[in-house]
């Protein structure tokens, strides 16, 4: 089911927040990694969004958000890439020259 509650407070430099709302008393704890959106992740006290969530122990608050949005249109949930946990991956290749003679 899908709520609507406002961003309570948001802690950036540590990933979480909590967003209030009529369906979870109590507030709803949120980790960056449920926000919905490309690039940067991150919420704004007193933002409205869109969220689902489920009943957890989480940080001492009673819900924790499974998904959250800014938009008025749920995005669609992300997949895992097969065989990869779809992190940012690179790669390093070192060559020398050789010595001079």
């Amino acid at each position: 089911m899908t709520s609507i509650g406002t961003v309570r407070s948001y802690h950036e430099d540590k990933g979480w927040g909590v967003i209030d709302g009529p369906d979870v008393p109590g507030g709803c704890w949120v980790h960056f990694s449920h926000i919905a959106a490309d690039g940067y992740r991150a919420l704004t006290p007193g933002q409205r969004v869109s969220y689902r969530a489920e009943e957890a122990k989480q940080e001492g608050y009673p819900f924790r958000a499974v998904k959250v949005w800014t938009g008025d249109t749920e995005p669609p949930d992300r997949t895992v890439p097969e065989g990869g946990s779809g992190a940012y991956r690179s790669t390093l290749t070192l060559t020398f020259d050789p010595p001079p003679e």
